[in-house]
């Protein structure tokens, strides 16, 4: 019903758009929202990289997209997000052969036990926090050479519930909760986009919220909240509407760059009386943290 609601008041021709020529790029783009975020742009005339970690789940996603689109411009890359060498490493090759205009940072992983990668990182940081950070990061000179270049990033509504806490990344020093880690990742790639957005102005980057969604990552993560709300659950496609409005709307860019967006539409980043804000200080050693563990796995 949110979704239903909030969709009287889009544009229905802000969608209405081809784009051949165009390049994009759709992390996690073999299932839930990447893959139908991926479908529409193929529709649409656009080339599409799925940067996927699961081979064969991703073989039969791009078989699909072609099939569903009429598409043939459908590049597969598998890579591990969690993995920062595997990630410096793609994009160094990625770059010698293809040009991108828009990366949508859509893939993210909630582990609900505290679990180490073969670098010692907490999984959900080195995905969702350091992973998007190093991708971004690595593509940035490749979007810049290009016509409207953008940057989403599929965050969460669940970060309203976190301040900034750069003093326990690891998730070393108190009980771990994987949903409460989640949110966290979630905050810090609202403050990443927001510090990109000022450091780089030639690019327009986002963040946005898809909203609760019946998605494979919503069932296996949070059971107990898919059984609780079941049918009333956003289908795959309404989640990635605001993605596309982002990826692919000349009405997207008409807002300032670094928003976060829900339903189309700027929304707040901290709830009333939360107390969620963080310094610019605090920002700025999130910044420094990623780029040292950035430069270490290079």
């Amino acid at each position: 019903s949110g979704y239903e609601s909030a969709s009287k008041d889009f544009v229905p021709d802000d969608l209405e758009v081809q784009v051949p020529g165009r390049a994009f790029m759709v992390t996690g783009g073999n299932s839930g929202i990447g893959k139908a975020t991926a479908l529409e742009i193929a529709k649409r005339g656009g080339t599409v990289h799925l940067f996927c970690r699961d081979h064969s789940r991703a073989e039969g996603a791009r078989a699909e997209i072609i099939r569903d689109s009429g598409n043939q411009n459908i590049f597969l890359h598998i890579v591990d997000l969690s993995v920062p060498k595997s990630v410096w490493k793609f994009v160094e090759n990625f770059k010698q052969e293809h040009t991108l205009n828009v990366l949508i940072n859509n893939a993210g992983c909630m582990v609900n036990k505290r679990e180490l990668t073969e670098d010692g990182l907490e999984k959900n940081f080195a995905t969702n926090t350091l992973g998007v950070y190093v991708l971004t990061t690595a593509l940035i000179p490749v979007l810049e050479k290009e016509h409207d270049p953008r940057v989403i990033t599929v965050s969460s509504g669940g970060m309203l519930v976190q301040k900034l806490n750069t003093d326990d990344l690891q998730s070393e020093r108190t009980a771990f909760d994987g949903t409460m880690v989640y949110a966290q990742n979630k905050r810090q790639q609202v403050v990443l986009t927001e510090q990109w957005a000022r450091a780089h102005p030639a690019i327009h980057f986002s963040c946005m919220h898809p909203g609760w969604v019946d998605t494979p990552g919503v069932r296996l993560s949070m059971p107990g909240f898919h059984a609780r709300l079941g049918a009333r659950l956003r289908s795959e496609a309404q989640g990635a509407d605001t993605v596309l409005w982002l990826a692919l709307a000349p009405a997207a860019t008409a807002q300032p760059s670094g928003c976060f967006f829900q339903d189309r539409k700027p929304a707040p980043t901290h709830l009333p009386l939360a107390r969620t804000s963080s310094s610019p200080a605090e920002e700025e050693k999130l910044v420094e943290i990623l780029e040292g563990l950035a430069r270490r796995f290079k």
